[in-house]
């Protein structure tokens, strides 16, 4: 399993670093869909690039906490055995296919160096490892995009592309920021059937980033819930919806929209989510919550409420769930 554990990470905002994530602490295991869902801003994709250490590349620091895969330190790692743990057992799929595919290479040479750098393949065996590949993710006429460039593919095929290059190495664990931002719903659709059906046929863990709870109710066997860089929910799918606890994700569900036409305005959640530098000492969605008193003005643990694995930070979760 990857273990994340009381994570903190800081970033360079006007000269100063500041606090982004918290003291996140996060379990994905194989075979499992661990959904990690907020509003945008809150750490989601910071705390995912983390897993593989991109952020060291953007100044993002880590302050404290550590990244285990099956207990070993990410952390301890130096830059060559990063490199392989990279695309061999963790791998990402990334948030907007059209950056994170290089624009002035063929789809088969990015793909193809991937095939070789980890598996050590001659070009020929790396060439049919590709096509295999894009056959895998549904391309039709898969040998002739090899020779096509990103610009020349429509965005649910460029998807498609970087989840057969996160297939290529055969990961134990995918990495999934947004990986239908950007698209239509159609689109859409056969992109979450896709990941679902590789994560199942080949047993992989899979963590994916999203802010949609609709999406999470579809894909995920566990949920945890983001707000202002913390944690401030996690357990099983089915506790999380059935008996939301803390009061952020009770409002974030409560914003879906409806489907029956007199379902009426949107509800919003009132307030501002607080800037990074500027947490409260307290409960950072106080300011915004409706149960929030004096107790909520100090520092609340992770596990404040706890039923079985369903735990949530949170001094008044119990009063929620009932």
């Amino acid at each position: 399993m990857i273990e994340v554990s009381a994570l903190s990470l800081s970033v360079s905002v006007q000269g100063r670093r500041v606090e982004a994530v918290s003291g996140v602490s996060l379990t994905l295991k194989e075979g499992r869909v661990l959904g990690l869902v907020g509003e945008s801003g809150c750490g989601k994709s910071l705390t995912a690039q983390a897993m593989l250490r991109l952020g060291e590349y953007q100044g993002v620091e880590r302050t404290a906490g550590d990244i285990r895969l099956d207990g070993i330190s990410l952390f301890d790692m130096d830059d060559e055995a990063m490199r392989r743990i990279r695309g061999s057992r963790l791998a990402m799929v990334f948030q907007e296919p059209m950056t994170a595919l290089n624009p002035v290479f063929t789809i088969g040479s990015q793909l193809i160096e991937v095939i070789r750098l980890h598996l050590k393949l001659d070009k020929r065996q790396a060439k049919e490892r590709a096509t295999t590949l894009l056959q895998a993710v549904g391309m039709q006429q898969a040998e002739q995009l090899l020779s096509q460039y990103p610009d020349a593919l429509s965005g649910g095929m460029r998807q498609r592309v970087l989840i057969a290059m996160a297939m290529a190495a055969d990961p134990d664990y995918i990495i999934a920021d947004e990986p239908t931002t950007a698209l239509d719903v159609s689109v859409q659709k056969r992109i979450i059937a896709l990941l679902l059906n590789l994560q199942k046929q080949r047993n992989l863990g899979l963590l994916l980033v999203t802010h949609d709870f609709g999406l999470v109710a579809e894909m995920c066997d566990d949920v945890a819930v983001m707000y202002a860089g913390q944690v401030v929910e996690a357990g099983s799918v089915h506790e999380i919806f059935d008996h939301p606890a803390h009061p952020y994700t009770r409002a974030l569900m409560s914003c879906r929209p409806g489907l029956s036409a007199d379902s009426g305005e949107l509800t919003v959640i009132a307030g501002q989510v607080p800037q990074p530098g500027r947490w409260p000492s307290g409960c950072r969605f106080a300011e915004r919550c409706p149960l929030a008193d004096a107790a909520c003005e100090q520092p609340v643990a992770a596990d404040a409420w706890r039923q079985q694995t369903h735990v949530a930070r949170c001094v008044h979760a119990g009063e929620v769930v009932r």
